[in-house]
């Protein structure tokens, strides 16, 4: 395919992910935040559209497009609603791509086709309550009994804890701090000993449920084993990888609403006889926040470019998603000032966006995570 071809394709994506968010999540997106409503309909009608499956071959009832189409979708549903992109983007980087990255055919046949068209919702469950970044010290625990693990402990922090149809869970099968002791598993809902916790009252990001998952002697078939036993954590790095272009494609998202919502206003709202936008003080935040937005996507779309083309992907992942999340909390920061005292209400989207920004430098690996992958990654380069 050559680059003109590439380039009308993902225009066509951006455009049908607009649309979308235009039709069928921008009336509601003030109604679902106040109420915390996880809108399980629209989820399915997420799928029925292809962006459930973004990066599953078609063969698994997935759309068969690559990193940089997935990172337009995302922007595009962000720039309306940030807590519909946040679920997209778990559903799709977190437990879509685990079963499809290191599942068994059988494995893939069996979930993908239901994960990539929406008819199940998928979470991912890593994070406990006293072990996140520290996902060494996991306390959720398999047990081998014959051909079934026992599953015992809480997750917490799970995006679709509560309402996820199914859920790639890690779990400790060996030894505290011993990177081949954790073991990925796919549960699905409805399997005894596996229920949902607690719901998280959250700042933002109000829309996409957080919930716990609690596992009490619940049965898990071997055949649900996602590789070998000892695998997990190493798995579940390597989807940290690409869930870090997710979490730094949401946070453009976030970045250009809230940027694209300040050049309107600016130019609208009238001080001393002219639009605020002709004010050094205004426009040099809005040159700022263009100039972030930029570098974030160039940052973002390598990385998407090292995905797509099997190349490693740590570093620059973890410097995309590091360097955007931060823009993000700080555009939308600016755009708050810009709009004065209406961007401190519900009236105008800035509001919405300065609430949700913060999640993005803390899911999925914190900033300073993110620095430490990063130094990780440099310090070898000159080893």
């Amino acid at each position: 395919m050559n680059e003109v071809s590439v380039s009308e394709n993902l225009k066509m994506i951006e455009e049908s992910a607009r649309d979308f968010a235009e039709q069928y999540i921008r009336p509601h997106v003030m109604e679902w935040d106040e109420s915390q409503h996880f809108p399980i309909d629209l989820m399915h009608k997420l799928g029925e559209h292809g962006f459930l499956g973004v990066i599953v071959p078609e063969e698994y009832g997935g759309a068969g497009l690559g990193y940089q189409e997935y990172i337009s979708v995302i922007v595009e549903i962000s720039k309306v609603c940030s807590s519909i992109g946040l679920s997209v983007a778990a559903h799709n980087s977190l437990c879509t791509n685990h079963i499809y990255t290191f599942g068994t055919e059988e494995q893939r046949q069996k979930y993908l086709p239901k994960l990539a068209t929406g008819e199940w919702i998928g979470a991912w469950g890593l994070t406990e309550p006293n072990t996140g970044s520290d996902a060494g010290r996991m306390q959720c625990v398999a047990v081998r009994d014959g051909d079934h693990y026992v599953l015992n402990g809480t997750k917490s922090w799970i995006t679709h804890g509560k309402s996820g149809n199914v859920a790639v869970v890690i779990a400790r099968t060996g030894e505290l701090l011993d990177s081949h002791g954790m073991t990925a598993f796919v549960v699905e809902r409805g399997t005894e000993g596996f229920n949902a916790g607690k719901k998280e009252n959250k700042l933002g990001m109000r829309a996409s449920e957080t919930a716990e998952m609690i596992f009490d002697n619940c049965r898990i078939p071997v055949g649900n084993r996602l590789g070998e036993e000892g695998e997990g954590f190493i798995q579940s790095m390597k989807i940290l990888d690409g869930g870090r272009i997710s979490i730094a494609a949401l946070s453009l998202g976030i970045a250009k609403g809230s940027y694209e919502a300040s050049v309107k206003y600016s130019q609208e709202r009238q001080q001393f006889g002219q639009p605020i936008s002709k004010f050094q003080a205004i426009s040099f935040k809005l040159a700022d926040m263009a100039t972030k937005i930029q570098a974030a996507e160039l940052l973002t779309r390598k990385a998407a470019y090292l995905k797509n083309n099997g190349k490693k992907v740590t570093k620059i992942g973890a410097m995309a998603k590091y360097y955007a999340s931060e823009a993000c909390v700080e555009i939308a920061t600016d755009a708050i000032q810009i709009h004065g005292g209406y961007g401190y209400t519900k009236d105008f989207p800035v509001e919405k966006f300065f609430r949700d920004s913060k999640l993005c430098t803390i899911g999925e690996g914190t900033s300073e995570i993110q620095k430490l992958v990063i130094s990780r990654e440099v310090m070898k380069e000159f080893s």
